[in-house]
């Protein structure tokens, strides 16, 4: 072989090297790149669904300590009423008729509800509430890290330009982090009044 054949064969052997080396760091970065944006999407998709199991559960467990609520104020009355019955009465015959009305309100009370629960029912709901706004936190944490991730990643020069190259038509646009809504910074209420 000739010397300007060996040197062309070398000269199209590097070019070849090269070309695949050029070829496998686009199609890595790409690759990278579209796995990136992919654990941003699934974050914040976790971040919806924390705010789904808030919306779902919270509305739930407000009615469910209300509910328990009334029952227990229904019962209180009663026997609050029978009470006063005692205090007020003026003959044997309404003292016995006021005793056995707060027996029979007390006795339905433990029947119905054997256990005063409304503050429980209440430090259960602080709990779950807390606990749903912590999720909530936690996923909008782990989201702003794969954004932070994301936009490292994708906002490199030679990387950039790799994307460009190796994207096509695919958008590997920089992502923004979460960011609360105007007001979000107040504390919101709980109403428990019926309405």
């Amino acid at each position: 072989m000739s010397k300007g054949l060996i040197t062309v064969l070398v000269v199209i052997g590097v070019i070849v090297v090269f070309g695949f080396i050029f070829f496998s760091w686009g199609t890595g970065v790409y690759d990278n790149a579209v796995k990136a944006q992919e654990e941003v999407n699934n974050a914040w998709s976790n971040v919806q669904t924390m705010y789904q199991r808030r919306a779902d559960l919270v509305p739930q467990l407000v009615a469910t300590v209300k509910g328990a609520a009334e029952n227990e104020k229904s019962i209180l009355t009663q026997v609050t009423q029978a009470r006063a019955g005692i205090v007020n009465a003026k003959t044997p015959d309404e003292l016995d008729r006021a005793g056995k009305q707060i027996n029979t309100a007390i006795n339905l009370a433990f029947e119905a509800y054997p256990q005063i629960r409304s503050t429980e029912n209440f430090q259960d709901l602080q709990s779950q509430l807390e606990g749903s706004e912590n999720r909530i936190s936690v996923a909008r944490e782990r989201y702003n890290k794969s954004v932070k991730d994301y936009n490292s990643y994708v906002r490199g020069y030679w990387k950039k330009m790799a994307l460009n190259w190796f994207g096509g038509s695919e958008d590997f646009s920089v992502r923004k982090g979460f960011e609360a809504s105007e007001g979000a910074d107040k504390a919101p209420t709980v109403d428990f009044s019926s309405k």
